[in-house]
């Protein structure tokens, strides 16, 4: 054994209770109580604490301002210690082409482990079955969207992936938008009040994504195929997940911190700008619909979407809503705003673990090596002390970007420690 945790209680998405963990070089080598050292073995005391499997974070786009070393240093920083990254084909290009050139990229500087979604943006003249060759690289999903020129597919070609999936055993990933609804929609407010950046919200309303979830639970459907909502947002859209549950249909779903924390009155703000990200934030009622969705366990994953600009970046364009980069950073704060909402009694620490790290390794597929504290698998392991204050403020996050949601923001309590398989 190099190393034991010892006297703290091991979080489950099941339960928990008190027990030592050992570690062996990069694996999890026993659970029990009074777990005996060797002469070499290095020893944490979690007394008092929580020992959780690291995060999942299932949704992120490091290939913004941060990169992947900014980006996984500060998901590690979190207490993540996987990242699925988005890599997107460009049109007609070979898909495998894209996963290849974004190993590369990602290879160099990640400090944690990752996988990689690919977004398919072009199924014309057989580069759909590109898709085959991925899955045969380890790549188990694959994104579609509904949205943003040049990117979006149209239903046709989704309900070709979705049938292609159920072929080769993949998932795909929707970024469920309507593009007319939302073209008509910016159309209006660029001619009612471009300045406004209220005008986000109001060209990305609720039925905009309502409407798309709507038809790709559908399409899912006539496929027989399982799916994954992307970034839930919408009241109405959640009870079109809901009700295909409950017909038994295999509907996945994800939301992120910001839709939890936030709603659309941000977009009044005078930083406002820090908040444009697509989908946007929601009315209230929407925000409390997604967190009885998480309660009812129709929300599957808490993911971040991580998208980081740098500040100049943002306030480029004051004049036109439509020019301000869309996304924001969260892959360091999501983790411990969902842990903090455990320690406030908003739900349970399985619950919390089961979000943002057991649902996301048994969806995509890696369940065999993460998402738990088990015998065998990884040791992607972080310490949690409920008695710990913590205030994100610019100063104490690790990414390379300076934009940041959250101002001073409170955590309540936050990641003591942590240990990565491989670490030193």
């Amino acid at each position: 054994m190099d190393l034991i945790f010892k006297n703290g209680t091991l979080v489950f998405a099941e339960g928990s209770y008190k027990a030592d963990l050992a570690v062996t070089g990069e694996k999890i080598t026993a659970i029990g109580e009074n777990l005996a050292p060797g002469p070499l073995t290095s020893i944490v005391d979690a007394t008092g604490k929580l020992i959780l499997p690291g995060g999942i974070d299932a949704h992120t786009h490091l290939k913004l301002a941060d990169g992947p070393l900014g980006g996984t240093r500060a998901a590690a920083c979190g207490g993540t210690t996987t990242v699925f990254d988005f890599a997107a084909q460009l049109h007609g290009e070979k898909i495998l082409d894209r996963l290849n050139y974004h190993r590369n990229f990602c290879d160099k500087d990640v400090c944690i482990d990752y996988a990689i979604h690919m977004a398919v943006t072009d199924i014309s003249n057989d580069l759909i079955n590109g898709m085959d060759d991925c899955i045969t690289n380890g790549v188990t999903s694959f994104k579609a969207y509904m949205v943003y020129d040049g990117w979006n597919l149209d239903d046709t070609a989704i309900f070709t992936m979705l049938e292609k999936s159920v072929k080769i055993g993949a998932l795909i990933e929707v970024h469920s938008e309507s593009k007319p609804l939302l073209d008509i929609l910016t159309v209006k407010y660029l001619k009612e009040a471009p300045h406004s950046t209220f005008s986000h919200y109001l060209s990305r309303p609720e039925v905009v994504e309502s409407e798309a979830v709507a038809r790709v639970i559908r399409l899912a459907k006539a496929a027989n195929a399982p799916v994954y909502i992307a970034h839930l947002t919408t009241d109405d859209a959640l009870e079109s997940i809901t009700k295909a549950r409950d017909e038994g249909w295999p509907v996945f779903s994800e939301t992120c911190p910001q839709y939890l924390h936030f709603t659309s009155e941000v977009y009044r703000r005078p930083d406002a700008r820090n908040f444009i990200c697509s989908p946007s934030m929601k009315r209230e009622e929407s925000r409390q619909a997604i967190w009885r969705g998480l309660k009812r366990r129709d929300i599957d994953i808490v993911a971040s979407d991580h998208s980081s600009y740098k500040q100049a970046e943002k306030d480029v364009s004051v004049n036109n809503f439509t020019m301000i980069p869309m996304g924001c950073p969260g892959v360091e704060t999501r983790y411990p705003y969902i842990l903090a909402q455990a320690n406030t009694g908003v739900m349970s620490f399985s619950r919390a673990v089961e979000l943002c790290a057991t649902n996301p390794a048994k969806i995509f597929g890696c369940d065999d090596r993460k998402g738990s504290l088990s015998v065998g698998k990884d040791a992607d392991i972080v310490v949690y002390d409920p008695q710990l204050d913590f205030t994100v403020h610019n100063d104490n996050m690790h990414g390379n970007n300076d934009q940041r949601r959250y101002g001073r923001e409170s955590l309540s309590k936050d990641t003591l420690w942590k240990h990565t398989a491989g670490e030193s």
